[in-house]
């Protein structure tokens, strides 16, 4: 039974419980996936019981406002941990990190507990779950099907419980193709959000770190932790703010477009459909030029995996341990030419060209996320041919610089899971993560879906909601994330202005102070910097601590502006004072011009 962030931070703030009991728990459940029947190889390094509960008891009693606090997780065995052999699934070439990958130590420092190191497809290379000598994880709906990979065990902890939400890396599906064959959420972000360095390479351009999570709000809260440029990662680069609409159109392909579907697997699509249509404007899309960009991953792509690889499986211990299927496909990339190489390039940007329109149709495509859901006897008699029948709708995701994130869809008649993914361009990762919500019959809250690029910034004056200078947010395009209150350390003024007009001053103070009404939106930076310069004196931007203790940009007012200054706390907001003022006289007015806060 998965666990989910926001139930265990709940209870944490609620004091409830703490990290030791959840920890306890933690391991608990995985002694009885340990012992039960259907056996899972989710582990190939497990921290020891005795460290996972003291680091738990270092954080009872700590920092409750830590983004992550107390959350367990798990990491795929590609990503180096300080201290623990990495073996990306080949025991010759283990080696103990003596660094923690960025993308790590970010989960690390907002308060998230690691368990252990997952199983997974040798080097990555595969998206079956079955490539490992440690042993091939199967579906946690039936063990006679395959769990899919690369990322399997990440994608069976989360499943099982055994973590609240584990890292994988995804560049053909491996982020993917797992959740949908085990009931999670699996998010692809956009390439190079999230950083790559200290993680085993398997085609370094394409190479993302990926999410599995119980839902996608989880999946939402661990990126906004996650995502953040490297300086010294190649492959990093900053997110950017979205610059599409959102108008609720979600697309489909067009009939006949998916031929590859299984009968089952697409009774199971049409069911998924049909949800959509109830959720979202959906309409069609021609989606050949992502199917035929498929095939270009394991054709000229594969030369990149050989660059990566080779030197790992071609050295003195990499025999040990060594899939030959996986050596067969890493060692194939050595006949590939630069020609060939430019030739698949130069097909590559003519077919981003022409899938072009798909995005200008639609906020996200909607598409299977595999065809079918093979066995472990099918991968047996089939090992490659199986797994390539299992990319045919993820092997594009990042050569086109898509995001995506794959959901849970309607059953299929057989009982086994299935998946949807929604798709956009690259930095829409916010809009695929709430249209999923929205799928699975959530309200996305923006507050656990923050854009990619934005700043938040809160409001407690004229900017708010319906008063006169909205507009200045709205106009460049600022999103609410939703109302909220300061912490108890502020105080509120009316600041006289020319003639009859007022403005409010946000000042804090070290006694005395109460929680004052705001509220939170997300710009990008670049809009925020405009709206910097229409701020006029004594008011400015700093940091405003919110009543949950988040930290974020809001207005604020020098201290020797509120002399003589009305103070108008006792009203909790800018709001209830104009309300009370309402009938005076002097009513208070805005200039159209005018910053405040």
């Amino acid at each position: 039974m998965t666990m989910r962030i926001a139930d265990l931070l709940a209870a944490y703030r609620a004091g409830t419980t703490d990290p030791s009991a959840v920890m306890a728990d933690v391991l608990a459940a995985g002694d009885a996936a340990a012992a039960a029947d259907t056996q899972q190889p989710v582990w190939i390094a497990r921290i020891c019981a005795e460290e996972l509960l003291a680091r738990a008891a270092r954080l009872d009693g700590g920092d409750r406002s830590l983004p992550l606090y107390g959350i367990p997780f798990a990491v795929k065995d590609n990503m180096d941990v300080a201290g623990l052999p990495t073996t990306a699934g080949l025991p010759g070439a283990s080696r103990i990190a003596t660094e923690t990958a960025p993308v790590v130590q970010a989960l690390l420092d907002a308060g998230a507990l690691l368990v252990g190191k997952t199983n997974m497809d040798q080097l990555a290379t595969g998206l079956v779950g079955t490539r490992s000598p440690y042993g091939a994880c199967s579906s946690v709906a039936d063990p006679a099907y395959i769990s899919g990979g690369s990322s399997s065990g990440s994608g069976v902890a989360v499943a099982l419980g055994l973590c609240a939400f584990a890292l994988g890396t995804d560049t053909a599906g491996s982020g993917r193709v797992p959740a949908a064959f085990n009931a999670v959420v699996g998010l692809k972000p956009t390439r190079g959000l999230l950083s790559t360095r200290g993680v085993v390479p398997a085609c370094a351009s394409l190479d993302c770190v990926s999410v599995f999570a119980a839902d996608a709000a989880d999946a939402a809260a661990v990126l906004a932790v996650a995502a953040s440029p490297d300086a010294q990662d190649p492959w990093s680069r900053p997110a950017a703010p979205p610059t599409r609409p959102r108008r609720g159109l979600v697309a489909v392909p067009q009939p006949g477009q998916l031929t590859f579907l299984d009968d089952t697997a697409r009774a199971a699509w049409e069911g998924a459909v049909a949800v959509a249509a109830e959720r979202f404007t959906v309409v069609e899309a021609d989606v050949q030029p992502l199917l035929d960009a498929a095939s270009l991953l394991y054709d000229s792509w594969v030369a990149e995996r050989t660059a990566d690889l080779l030197v790992l499986i071609d050295g003195p211990a990499g025999a040990d341990g060594l899939d030959p299927t996986v050596a067969a496909i890493v060692r194939g990339g050595a006949g590939r030419t630069a020609v060939d190489v430019f030739a698949s390039s130069h097909t590559l940007a003519a077919l981003r060209l022409a899938a072009a329109p798909i995005w200008e149709a639609c906020d996200a495509l909607l598409l299977p996320t595999v065809s079918g859901h093979p066995t472990h006897a099918d991968v047996a008699a089939d090992p490659v041919g199986v797994n390539s029948e299992l990319g045919r709708y993820t092997n594009f995701v990042n050569l086109m610089d898509l995001c995506a994130v794959a959901v849970p869809g309607p059953g299929r008649a057989d009982g086994l899971p299935a998946g949807v993914t929604f798709l956009a361009p690259a930095f829409g990762d916010t809009r695929v993560l709430e249209l999923a919500a929205a799928f699975a019959g959530e309200t996305p809250d923006p507050a656990r879906f923050p854009l990619s690029g934005t700043v938040r910034l809160a409001v407690v004056g004229a900017h708010l909601s319906g008063l006169p200078l909205n507009a200045q947010l709205t106009e460049r395009g600022a999103r609410l994330v939703g109302p909220a209150r300061t912490a108890p350390t502020y105080r509120l003024y009316a600041l006289p202005g020319d003639g009859p007009v007022s403005r409010p001053g946000l000042i804090r103070t070290f006694d005395d102070g109460a929680s004052i009404e705001a509220e939170v939106w997300e710009l990008a930076p670049a809009a925020l910097g405009e709206l910097l310069g229409l701020i006029p004196a004594p008011l400015g931007l700093g940091r405003v601590e919110l009543q949950d203790g988040a930290l974020v940009t809001g207005f604020v007012c020098e201290g020797h502006a509120v002399r003589g200054a009305t103070d108008v706390t006792e009203h909790g907001g800018w709001r209830a004072y104009l309300a009370a003022t309402a009938d005076r006289p002097a009513a208070t007015v805005f200039p159209s011009a005018a910053g405040d806060a």
